[in-house]
């Protein structure tokens, strides 16, 4: 059963959708005892870091998101802000975040190669691979995946990105750190590649 973390943000539904079309077995989770059947598990997340963070620790799931994923290594797949939240921190805000990937979560505005470009970084982007990662089992190089945001992740371990775009400079957005899994796209706007990677995410 992959469960998808209902704490108050993201588009929950749009993924059960494509699930349902693939006749693969997936819900939300909006309790503790709900999460307890999970195979695997996805983290969505819209908005500012901050507020998702702060959703999230008092939903009353994180303790046994904690014991799942890092205890009993459920797969996990961050989208978006859910991504932005398995690092450290994130200049958007003060929260501290998962620190499930080692890594900051920094603004395009105070970057100097992409300060000057229009913000948010809106549209279709190709990912270029890094490393190895069974996300992208049965991928063309170079897939294009639909994004929307102003802050990208920073991993401290170059291991852990499984792919990154460019907007100014090339930043890390598809990130792996043994079962957390993060990308910064939006697989469930990504017509076929996004199918694909949430696909191959169920069968890891």
């Amino acid at each position: 059963m992959i469960r998808v973390v209902d704490y108050g943000v993201g588009n929950i539904q749009a993924f059960l959708t494509i699930y349902k079309r693939l006749g693969i077995l997936a819900d939300r989770a909006s309790t503790q005892m709900d999460l307890l059947d999970a195979t695997h598990l996805i983290l969505p997340g819209v908005g500012a870091f901050d507020h998702a963070m702060h959703l999230l620790n008092q939903s009353g799931l994180r303790p046994t998101l904690e014991e799942l994923v890092l205890g009993k290594k459920i797969p996990l797949l961050g989208v978006c802000v859910g991504m932005q939240m398995l690092g450290a921190s994130s200049e958007e805000g003060v929260l501290p975040g998962l620190n499930w990937v080692p890594g900051q979560v920094r603004s395009f505005a105070n970057t100097p190669q992409s300060s000057l470009l229009p913000m948010p970084h809106m549209g279709w982007n190709d990912l270029e691979f890094q490393n190895k990662a069974v996300l992208f089992k049965n991928f063309d190089p170079n897939p294009r995946f639909y994004f929307l945001h102003s802050f990208y992740f920073s991993c401290v371990d170059p291991k852990h990105v499984a792919a990154r775009a460019r907007y100014g400079l090339d930043f890390d957005c598809v990130v792996s750190n043994e079962n957390i899994h993060g990308v910064q796209c939006h697989p469930e706007k990504s017509h076929h590649h996004g199918v694909q990677l949430l696909k191959n995410f169920a069968e890891i």
